[in-house]
């Protein structure tokens, strides 16, 4: 089984409301969708959210990247030959995470397909299924805490709140969503690089004296996320225990093949991870949702791009049942159809 061909096409799908962070903005998923080709006719997908605010990378980047760089290279690769090809595909050109994660999950989806089984299975068969949490965007007090009702009257549970804008002032925000959802939701803060270092310390000493839940300088549990990308800054966090756990998301990483490095330093030093993603559908969530089923290191979930969507035009793969992530035995990743209006070379 050869690739024959890789090809790109683009997907819009509204978000229920806006995706505020203190980074940015968003009102619809706008991502590059991939699609890689074998010679015998067979179709693995995968998905680019351009974020250049995390990634630095843009529509543009990721298509010139996948056509000028990514597709040259592995054009004609025996996809059965795995770490070959995701030699390759990792060495082709320089950072460009996003589109190497895209072309990655594609052809993980292709070679799972080719045996017959769903890629968690492949990938350590932990689990059949597991939670997410679903994301608060920064917004004033009163709309968060009403979001914040909102999603767990859909069942959430557990909510990652953001915030980051306005230093200590976010301490009563997480208050007021504290005493709205009651002392049994599990709440995560998300500033996204919004305090400093000083600034951290104290929001979050403040936090844990107004008993908002409760390391070094503060007792709550933090999670390194924008600080990794590589199995390299995993490996430095971790020797330097300079955080509780470690965020992987697929698109920081360039994919499955360079996240399962970062599970196994991760095993190695006892640092438990958390599995993320950026503002993707359900076609890219679905491939991290594989890997989180597959690895027991992954402890906690952060899939909620589907969830954000206002649709869902996609069929097969994990099904997304508000918190709930259940895996399924379709072949690969399992998503069937990609509503793509046009594919191009």
């Amino acid at each position: 089984m050869r690739i024959k061909a890789i090809e790109v096409g683009h997907i819009s799908l509204p978000l229920v409301h806006p995706f505020k962070t203190a980074l940015r903005t968003v009102e619809a998923v706008e991502d590059v969708v991939v699609r890689v080709v074998s010679d015998d006719g067979a179709v693995g997908y995968g998905e680019a959210p351009p974020t250049a605010v995390i990634t630095g990378d843009t529509t543009a980047s990721i298509l010139c990247a996948i056509r000028e760089y990514i597709r040259p290279a592995l054009v004609g690769m025996d996809v059965m030959d795995l770490e070959a090809v995701m030699r390759r595909l990792d060495g082709c050109m320089a950072h460009n995470t996003t589109p190497k994660a895209a072309v990655d999950m594609a052809v993980y989806d292709l070679w799972a397909r080719a045996q017959g089984k769903p890629l968690y299975q492949l990938l350590g068969d932990a689990r059949q299924s597991f939670q997410t949490d679903l994301t608060i965007s920064v917004n004033p007090v009163d709309q968060m805490v009403s979001d914040s009702l909102e999603a767990v009257d859909r069942g959430f549970d557990i909510l990652k709140v953001k915030v980051g804008k306005e230093g200590l002032a976010d301490v009563d925000r997480m208050a007021a969503i504290r005493r709205a959802v009651g002392p049994d939701v599990r709440l995560r803060v998300d500033a996204n690089q919004g305090w400093t270092a000083e600034q951290s310390v104290s929001i979050i000493r403040a936090m844990e004296d107004r008993g908002l839940d409760g390391a070094r300088a503060v007792d709550t549990p933090i999670l390194a996320d924008e600080a990794v990308f590589s199995h390299y800054d995993a490996a430095r966090i971790i020797e330097e225990r300079a955080a509780d756990l470690i965020n992987i998301k697929l698109m920081k990483t360039g994919g499955i093949w360079n996240a399962l490095k970062i599970c196994r330093l991760a095993e190695a030093g006892g640092v438990e991870c958390m599995i993320g993603c950026m503002l993707e559908s359900r076609l890219s969530v679905a491939a991290a949702a594989h890997l989180a089923a597959g690895q027991r290191i992954i402890t906690r979930a952060d899939l909620d791009g589907p969830s954000l969507c206002a649709v869902d035009p996609y069929t097969g793969g994990p099904l997304f049942n508000g918190p709930e992530i259940a895996m399924s035995d379709n072949p690969g990743v399992g998503v069937e159809a990609v509503p793509c209006p046009a594919w191009s070379d």
